[in-house]
C-alpha cells in the first residue's frame, strides 16, 4: 500500500499506548519510521507492528542515555541483522550529557562500523550540539553507499548543510523544529529533494499536548510556504524523496 505522508522520526513507544499509536499512522497512511532509545525496547516494538503496512522499527541506543546504557551495545549488534533500520543513534554535547561523550563516540563509532560492514542500513541521527563530529564520524566509519543516512533535527550550518548534502544525507524536519529562527534557516538551506518529514512525537507539542502519531499536515504546509511550492506538491516530493532513499544503502 502506497503512503499518504512520512513521519520518519517519532518515538511510538512514549506514546501511552504503542498499539493505539500503531494503529493510527496505519489509519493515516503515513510511512513511519518508530526509532527506539535502548535495544532492550525494541522487540516489543517489531511485535506490535508485525501486522503494520506503514510501521517500521528502528533499534536505537539514544546518546543521551548511553551513560547509563553503554553496557546494551552487545545487545545492540546481536539484533542489527534483524533490521535495516537503525535509531535513534548519534552524540549529544549538550551540557546535561557533555561528561558522557567520549563514551557517546565509541559507542556510536562502533554501532557506524557494524552498519558499515552490514551494509543495506537506513540510519536516523541525533546531532545535538555535535554536527560536526557526528558528519567526522560518518566520514570515518560508515562509506556513504553502505548505508542511507537521515539527520533528525538537524540545526547545523550552512557549510554543515552543503557537507551533509554532498555526502548524500537527507533531513526529517518538524514543526518543532520549524518554530525556531535557527531550524527556519536551515529549513531554506537543505535541498528539497533532500526534505523528509517527522513529528519527533510525543518530544513535540501542539498547544498543551504532544502531537499526534503520524500528524505532519502542518509541517508540510510549513515547508511549502518555506520553499514556495503548494503543500500538495511538497507532499508528494516528500514522497519521492522518501522512495530514493530507501533506494539506496
Amino acid at each position: 500500500m502506497r503512503p499518504d505522508y512520512v513521519d520518519f522520526h517519532t518515538h511510538l513507544d512514549l506514546y501511552p499506548d504503542l498499539a493505539r499509536a500503531i494503529a493510527a499512522c496505519d489509519r493515516k497512511r503515513v510511512a513511519t519510521l518508530a526509532v527506539t532509545t535502548t535495544p532492550k525496547a525494541f522487540q516489543r516494538n517489531v511485535e506490535l507492528s508485525a501486522d503494520s503496512d506503514f510501521v517500521r522499527v528502528g533499534l536505537g541506543l539514544h546518546p543521551q542515555l548511553v551513560a547509563d546504557r553503554h553496557l546494551e551495545l552487545d545487545l545492540f549488534e546481536k539484533l542489527l541483522p534483524r533490521t535495516r533500520y537503525v535509531g535513534e543513534i548519534g552524540l549529544d554535547r549538550g551540557p546535561a550529557h557533555y561528561r558522557s561523550f567520549e563514551l557517546q563516540q565509541s559507542v556510536f563509532g562502533r554501532i557506524l562500523r557494524a552498519c558499515a560492514q552490514q551494509g543495506d542500513k537506513i540510519l536516523s541521527l541525533h546531532s545535538v550540539r555535535a554536527t560536526k563530529p557526528v558528519l567526522d564520524m560518518l566520514d570515518e566509519h560508515l562509506p556513504p553507499d553502505r548505508a542511507g543516512v537521515v539527520l533528525h533535527w538537524f540545526t547545523g550550518s550552512k557549510a554543515d548543510v552543503r557537507r551533509a548534502v554532498d555526502r548524500g544525507c537527507y533531513f526529517s524536519v518538524n514543526e518543532g523544529m520549524l518554530a525556531s529562527d535557527t531550524g527556519m534557516r536551515v529549513m531554506r538551506e537543505i535541498p528539497i529533494d533532500r526534505v523528509l518529514t517527522e513529528t519527533d512525537g510525543p518530544f513535540v507539542a501542539r498547544g498543551d499536548k504532544p502531537v499526534d502519531p503520524g500528524d505532519v499536515g502542518y509541517t508540510v504546509e510549513v515547508i511549502a510556504s518555506t520553499i514556495g511550492l503548494s503543500a500538495e506538491a511538497t507532499r508528494m516530493q516528500i514522497l519521492l524523496n522518501l522512495k530514493r532513499l530507501l533506494n539506496t544503502g
